[in-house]
């Protein structure tokens, strides 16, 4: 199923999940105008041909005592394919780090995301684990004051 290949029916399951992955097929099946079994086909096509990448469930950061997000900027002395190849295996075992983004445009590489309790974490963090790692030229970070808009949902108009 690619996505020229997707109805209107597809397109509003995509949008309910979107907001609530743990609707049951019945509920959805009955707000998208079809019977359960059609329904639940055709979630499951969306699964296996990849558009549906996983159902997770949100935390609230704050709840979960990460009050504190970080956006990090990270330049490397060396762009090659194994310094880049290094650094992301080596970011990935962070738990801290949410999101990791390599980047054009700037004088960074990455940006990395993080969730960390507290100013004292994030500084152990920094010193102990990031400046520690090999090939890194500057980081640069920016603690976030707070969040106006936060969406998990991706536009579908895309995919008409």
């Amino acid at each position: 199923m690619t996505q020229h290949s997707l109805d209107r029916i597809d397109r509003h399951i995509l949008e309910i999940l979107q907001r609530d992955a743990r609707i049951s097929i019945a509920d959805l099946a009955d707000r998208v105008g079809l019977s359960p079994t059609p329904c639940g086909r055709r979630v499951r096509q969306l699964e296996q041909s990849g558009l549906i990448e996983r159902q997770v469930v949100l935390l609230d950061q704050k709840k979960a005592g990460l009050p504190m997000t970080v956006l990090v900027q990270v330049s490397l002395e060396a762009q090659t394919r194994d310094k880049l190849q290094a650094f992301e295996e080596q970011i990935a075992e962070l738990p801290e780090v949410l999101e990791c983004f390599l980047i054009t445009g700037s004088a960074a590489d990455y940006i990395l995301k993080l969730a960390v309790p507290d100013l004292d974490h994030y500084q152990q963090l920094l010193l102990d684990k990031l400046t520690a790692m090999p090939g890194i030229r500057a980081i640069i970070s920016n603690f976030v004051l707070r969040t106006p808009i936060r969406k998990t949902e991706l536009p579908l108009d895309q995919l008409r």
